[in-house]
């Protein structure tokens, strides 16, 4: 936890538990400012949920294949009713259909993208009702703005996208751009602050915000004030999840030092620019992370809830953490395939029950293998 002064990191040193966070930003600074554990230290995953749980007893995922390789950047990855998935890539503007065996499709190209920085074609999510009006939409980066759009997809082209909700703020960094329909039949969209930390704090702006709109674009019933905006306080938010009570989660990038998951609550302020972690009693307002990471650790993106627990993709960690949750608890976190695959962007739970993880090693910050970039299926 750090609040924006000095007294508060000193008070810090005093702790007795080992946390950690994490950023993925071209000015992050030095990890040494928040250094991981001395070779004196225990090797356990350095981080701190809100109960200090441990972990429940359960073995160790595996990769059990590669469901697709040689990829650019995938970023979002969303079922079909045939149990097919759709991945669009970053930088190239496609969007691919990815059946599990191995076979990639280019279904359409989405050429209003601009892609640049972290910027560009990003979340996709299908409708709950597909099978009636065959609607999918994306997130997206253009010349102007961040922009949420829709298509129908037939199964076999993707048709021309049309623009529903735009003015979404733009940078070369903190673009957000994760999408989720929610229990509810609303769209959920994470937005960045595009790298200006007031703007998540204005409540006239959709930057650093969890948006929740209609599938036209509007402003869901319910919001408050009557806007998109569901939450705000938000530095860039790139993990999106519902759990099984219907509770929806979010990881976030921190500055130099906490990473963060957030359990995500209508109207509430998360506190950035104002706090960084966890602000603790004083009557700011603000509402704490249930778990925080190192910047070593983590570097927060993709996010999915699979048998009772959240499973959370580390760019700069290069690893998957698993994260229980007993109700609306997170408890403490446990990491894997620490350094094996690079960087891991998205994580999404796949109709058959395993997880489908994404390589992000073609990014601008990774150091590609050959096979890369890659969707890896993951059982828990």
């Amino acid at each position: 936890m750090r609040r924006r002064g000095a007294a508060l990191l000193a008070g810090l040193a005093s702790t007795t538990l080992i946390v950690s966070a994490c950023s993925d930003d071209p000015n992050t600074g030095d990890p040494t400012v928040t250094a991981s554990p001395s070779a004196e230290e225990p090797s356990t995953p350095a981080s701190e949920s809100a109960t200090g749980s441990p972990s429940p007893v359960s073995g160790p995922p595996k990769v059990t294949a590669t469901i697709a390789e040689g990829l650019a950047v995938p970023w979002g990855i969303a079922f079909l009713p045939d149990g097919s998935a759709l991945v669009t890539e970053r930088d190239t503007e496609r969007v691919l259909r990815v059946p599990g065996d191995g076979t990639i499709k280019e279904v359409g190209v989405i050429d209003s993208a601009a892609p640049e920085g972290e910027g560009g074609l990003m979340g996709v999510a299908v409708s709950p009702d597909y099978s009636q009006d065959q609607r999918v939409f994306f997130y997206l980066t253009t010349a102007e703005d961040n922009r949420i759009v829709r298509a129908t997809y037939d199964g076999v082209r993707l048709a021309e996208v049309e623009p529903i909700l735009t003015g979404i703020p733009k940078g070369f960094i903190h673009d957000g751009g994760r999408l989720a329909f929610g229990p509810d039949g609303f769209l959920y969209a994470s937005t960045g602050e595009t790298g200006d930390g007031p703007l998540a704090q204005d409540r006239g702006s959709l930057g650093g915000k969890i948006l929740r709109i209609t599938p036209d674009g509007d402003p869901a019933p319910g919001n408050p004030g009557g806007t998109a905006v569901w939450s705000l306080g938000h530095r860039n938010v790139q993990g999106l999840a519902f759990d099984d009570g219907d509770r929806l989660w979010a990881s976030e990038f921190g500055d130099s030092t906490w990473d963060e998951l957030n359990l995500i609550r209508r109207s509430a302020n998360y506190g950035w620019p104002e706090v960084e972690g966890r602000a603790g009693s004083g009557g700011t307002g603000f509402v704490d992370p249930q778990v925080v990471w190192r910047t070593s650790e983590a570097s927060p993106s993709g996010l999915a809830w699979l048998d009772g627990s959240l499973w959370l993709g580390a760019l700069r960690g290069t690893r998957l953490w698993r994260v229980p949750v007993d109700g609306d608890r997170a408890g403490r976190p446990q990491d894997f395939f620490v350094g094996d695959y690079g960087r891991l962007r998205t994580v999404v739970a796949a109709p058959d029950g395993t997880l489908w993880v994404t390589t992000s090693n073609h990014d601008g910050r990774g150091e590609p293998a050959s096979e890369d970039d890659r969707i890896l299926r993951v059982t828990p």
